[in-house]
């Protein structure tokens, strides 16, 4: 058979065209560590490996966006910490100032101590966020959260809570509404508020009471009103109002008044102890929301009460009771958020947990769609490194062959 020198030449430069482009494929697997350099490689792989990167990549955001939460959950929870800490000293002033050995000016000079408290409160229920925002003005991030009035601070923020996106199916809060912590506080015991009016002579005290009988509870106001007869000794009864209704309507009436004993209604029962005097009054009704801003305004009203006298001594004490409770009820309630906060901590570490096992078992899976046998791969790059060598040296010793060599 006879070959023509130019078939000779073609034919050998197309294999080792052929030869020279497996072998650089070969490097390029190596050098990139990928089986797949091309989707043509392997179509139906390479469209999983995609779908498994973009999965990947969105994991990688939600790791990222749980570093953020935490870095945000966590200044709330040392905000509230301290707003915790706070309350416990401004409850201790309450009490220290409930001291009947303490004389109208030691009670200014806790009053003017508070007033400093106050400002102080009002200071972390504006704290920033580090980011040109407020914690605790809901979607209202650039306004201050709260504004110092007369009657305590008005809320100048939403009820919005921001979220975050941290798993799939996972959003959660980044801070709480100021409005939540701060103003959304039960008077009372939480349920009702009993108070003594403003205009009492005697020296009686009402305690906070508690629900009793939670069926026959309900929203009705109640008033107490003190009857002292003339008689010697004098006789002391009260009668019961229902003051919802228009005018009160009377519930029980002529009571006798027993220092210290239950008294009972409306699924309540609490105590009225001291000696009141003709036509005082005590308001029992369900608890309201109140800013505890408003609380601690109160509280220093009442420390700069005159205090002159038994009834005097009185209206401070029974003042300083409802702040007492009033300040328990601010302070649990940022404890129920503190400790929402806390959950929501706790929670981020094991979706993080979670989060690093799916980067685990992603990477896992785009191994073996488009991940590359290293030994294999080396072996092949040797094998088709001799094969284009010994193709070469072949073709140079074919292309050298001539009759005038043996001429």
């Amino acid at each position: 058979m006879r070959i023509s020198t130019a078939n000779l030449y073609a034919t050998s430069t197309n294999q080792l065209n052929t030869l020279q482009s497996a072998l650089a494929r070969t490097q390029m697997q190596l050098s990139t560590g990928r089986r797949l350099l091309t989707a043509a490689d392997d179509p139906v792989a390479s469209a999983r490996a995609l779908e498994v990167s973009q999965s990947q990549d969105i994991n990688a955001q939600f790791a990222t966006n749980r570093n953020s939460a935490k870095s945000s959950l966590a200044q709330v929870e040392s905000t509230l910490q301290n707003t915790g800490d706070l309350l416990q000293d401004i409850q201790t002033l309450a009490v220290s100032g409930g001291n009947a050995t303490m004389l109208p000016s030691d009670r200014e000079k806790l009053a003017t101590e508070l007033e400093g408290r106050l400002a102080d409160l009002l200071g972390i229920a504006n704290t920033a966020d580090g980011s040109g925002g407020y914690l605790f003005s809901g979607y209202m991030t650039t306004t201050q959260p709260f504004t110092s009035t007369p009657s305590g601070a008005a809320y100048q923020g939403d009820q919005g809570v921001r979220q975050l996106q941290v798993s799939d199916s996972r959003k959660l809060p980044l801070s709480a509404s100021g409005s939540a912590i701060f103003e959304a506080i039960p008077t009372g015991n939480g349920t009702f508020q009993t108070q003594a009016g403003a205009t009492n002579q005697g020296a009686a005290l009402i305690s906070s009471g508690s629900v009793v009988d939670r069926q026959a509870f309900n929203s009705t106001k109640y008033g107490i009103e003190f009857a002292v007869s003339t008689d010697t000794p004098p006789v002391t009864t009260y009668s019961v109002y229902n003051t919802s209704s228009n005018p009160k309507a009377l519930v029980s009436g002529g009571n006798a008044y027993e220092e210290g004993k239950q008294i009972t209604f409306g699924g309540m029962a609490f105590d009225i102890k001291g000696a009141p005097a003709n036509g005082d009054t005590f308001s029992v009704e369900p608890s309201q929301k109140q800013s505890v801003f408003a609380t601690v305004t109160d509280l220093i009203a009442t420390l700069r009460l005159p205090g002159d006298g038994s009834a005097g001594k009185a209206a401070v004490t029974n003042g300083l009771n409802t702040a007492i409770d009033n300040l328990k009820n601010a302070h649990d309630n940022v404890l129920t958020v503190q400790a929402s906060v806390g959950a929501h901590m706790k929670e981020l570490d094991y979706l993080d947990s979670t989060g690093d096992d799916l980067d685990i078992q992603y990477a896992s899976t785009l191994d073996e769609l488009v991940g590359l046998d290293e030994v294999k791969a080396i072996s092949d790059f040797s094998q088709q490194q001799l094969t284009l060598q010994a193709a070469q040296m072949s073709f140079k010793t074919m292309s050298g062959l001539s009759l005038f060599n043996y001429l």
